[in-house]
């Protein structure tokens, strides 16, 4: 369970954002949200602990890969966890994922979400 850990969620489906964000509040995490990368990259770039982001790769804009260099890049050593409903992309995920990340495919159950946090968070 959470221990005071920030995830940063940036999803553009407000319902599956809130979703997301009540089931890591209900482990205990903090929470940031974000529906697009332009709106997640403030936060990133300021002074805001974050330990992990919870993206959707397909975001209008700046997408979830770019996103995630963005944040690395500022933030080394954080955490992502992609999110896609396109099984090419999950099929490629070798060549798509980085140290620190991780990727499920949507639908996914809030069960799996928790878990996959939680292993992600464990890791240091």
């Amino acid at each position: 369970m959470g221990e005071g850990e920030v995830v940063l969620v940036v999803e553009a489906d407000s319902a599956v954002r809130l979703l997301i964000v009540d089931v890591l509040k209900e482990l205990r995490y903090r929470t940031l949200e974000a529906e697009d990368g332009e709106h997640a990259l403030p936060i990133i770039e300021s002074a805001q602990r974050i330990d992990a982001v919870v993206s959707d790769v397909g975001l209008p804009g700046i997408n979830g890969r770019q996103l995630a260099e963005v944040a690395l890049a500022r933030r080394p050593g954080l955490r992502v966890l992609f999110l896609t409903g396109y099984a090419a992309t999950a099929l490629s995920r070798a060549d798509f994922l980085g140290p620190g990340m991780d990727m499920m495919t949507k639908p996914f159950s809030m069960d799996d979400l928790a878990r996959i946090v939680r292993e992600m968070l464990a890791k240091d």
